[in-house]
């Protein structure tokens, strides 16, 4: 019988492994962390994103967003633009720079993923497994769980 408990260790240490192996590239190659990807590719598949959506999208506090925001707007990668419907909020968006290190860090990215995730499986076992990582996902999600508040 499979034990649960060792599935959820297994699969806490890939995902970190995996996120750190990426990572390490990603600064190593682009100057970007693993974090700063990821938001700068949910920014840019978003129409209209704003701190919010980009907080619930990555599963981490308002407060953790904003800050990551702000750096990225150090950076010169992100602009905030005014919300027209709403003056409370702001519509987040890539600079040229920012798009332009997104471009050359996504293929780094891809290749990190064919080595680590896509390598060792099968299209059928890697199709499975990211319909169960989906449904799992999914299942927490509908159930508003593991959502940071704040």
């Amino acid at each position: 019988m499979t034990d649960p408990a060792q599935v959820f260790m297994d699969l806490v240490r890939y995902e970190t492994r995996l996120y750190n192996a990426l990572g390490e590239r990603l600064r190593a190659e682009h100057g970007v962390t693993m974090g700063q990807f990821e938001f700068l590719r949910i920014i840019d598949g978003r129409e209209g994103c704003r701190v919010n959506d980009l907080a619930e999208e990555a599963a981490i506090t308002v407060g953790a967003t904003s800050k990551g925001v702000d750096r990225l707007e150090a950076l010169g990668w992100v602009v905030r633009r005014p919300h027209p419907a709403n003056r409370r909020s702001s519509l987040l968006e890539l600079t040229p720079e920012g798009r332009e290190r997104l471009a050359a860090a996504t293929p780094t990215f891809e290749d990190g993923l064919r080595s680590w995730l896509t390598g060792p499986l099968t299209a059928g076992s890697l199709e499975g497994f990211a319909a169960t990582l989906a449904l799992l996902r999914g299942t927490l999600q509908d159930a508003s769980a593991g959502t940071p508040a704040g």
